[in-house]
């Protein structure tokens, strides 16, 4: 379980989250981007991990999972477009949408189903979606058993890695610099009633952020699915983070991606906050795409927790933060 500090304060407002939100959200569904060249992100995509698929001006990124898209890029000047966040069903997006005065249209994208779109604090596009259909998910390579020194589970066998992009299962989370942090957190929260996992405290009176989960009950949950970070720099898109199969694929992911050429910005390590091993990456104009695996899990019940700056940008293990994720 989360370790619980300043119990009073933090209890009343998951008291507060869970009983007053518009919806509950299940997840983060996908993230929009814009580019100049979609040829350019279709190859760094595809190196990332990512099967996609070209609608016109537009390309469509899949992973392995049943997400019918997690990465979407129209073509312009580039820039972060938007996130999605997934509603569990067409009953709630109609509440969702009664309650902002807004309508349920059909979703252009794979996978059809629904959407509402709505506007953030700092003008970003927030659409939420419900009734996607899902689409078959691929076959992951087959997780070889681990030689510890307390447990030797592969025997008289060796071990091969197949070299190649990690295997994008999902998408885990996203994060957002915003302007004003509690003024974000309320509307977040309000609408899709997520629960603080972790707060970052300068003084017990002043928090720049949260590790927000969604409330999905006894279910356990990613420790977060949206963090909200007020930054120096204003509003603006922090970067995102898609799950692969596990630490090998992660380590072929990052040989392929290094051998390509590409931006490499931070990793291998592993979090504090989350505890994911985490891999960071630059797509060619800029954006911070990350490989995780083996993140924390948490239910409704598990609370909440004030965290410090050195927390956040602390590691277990690897290299400490470029000056570029302050």
């Amino acid at each position: 379980m989360l370790h619980i500090d300043h119990s009073d304060m933090i209890d009343q407002s998951v008291i507060y989250e869970r009983a007053m939100s518009t919806i509950k959200i299940e997840d983060i569904a996908f993230v929009r981007f814009r580019a100049p060249d979609l040829a350019q992100m279709r190859a760094f995509l595809e190196e990332f991990g990512l099967t996609v698929m070209e609608d016109g001006e537009r390309l469509f990124a899949r992973g392995a999972g049943q997400s019918p898209f997690l990465h979407a890029t129209e073509l312009g000047e580039p820039g972060f477009a938007g996130l999605g966040l997934r509603a569990s069903s067409l009953a709630d997006l109609e509440a969702l949408a009664a309650a902002e005065d807004l309508q349920v249209l059909p979703l252009d994208a794979p996978g059809g189903g629904h959407v509402v779109t709505l506007t953030d604090p700092d003008g970003r596009r927030v659409e939420v979606v419900a009734g996607q259909s899902a689409t078959p998910a691929s076959v992951l390579p087959a997780r070889e058993p681990w030689n510890s020194a307390s447990a030797r589970e592969r025997l008289r066998q060796t071990k091969r890695v197949s070299p190649g992009p990690a295997h994008v299962v999902r998408l885990g989370h996203c994060v957002l610099n915003v302007g004003d942090f509690r003024a974000s957190e309320r509307w977040y929260k309000d609408r899709f009633g997520l629960i603080t996992s972790d707060e970052i405290a300068l003084t017990p009176d002043f928090s720049i952020g949260a590790f927000l989960r969604c409330d999905r009950g006894a279910t356990p949950t990613d420790h977060h699915t949206l963090f909200l970070i007020q930054s120096p720099s204003g509003p603006g898109f922090n970067h995102a983070a898609f799950e692969v199969a596990d630490l090998d694929d992660l380590m072929a992911g990052h040989q392929t991606l290094k051998d390509a050429g590409r931006h490499a910005e931070w990793g291998v390590g592993r979090h504090i906050l989350g505890s994911q091993v985490f891999d960071y990456w630059r797509d060619p104009w800029g954006h911070t795409l990350e490989h995780w695996t083996d993140g924390d899990l948490f239910t409704a019940a598990d609370g909440s927790n004030v965290a410090s700056l050195e927390d956040l940008m602390g590691v277990q293990w690897g290299p400490s933060a470029p000056p570029t994720m302050a």
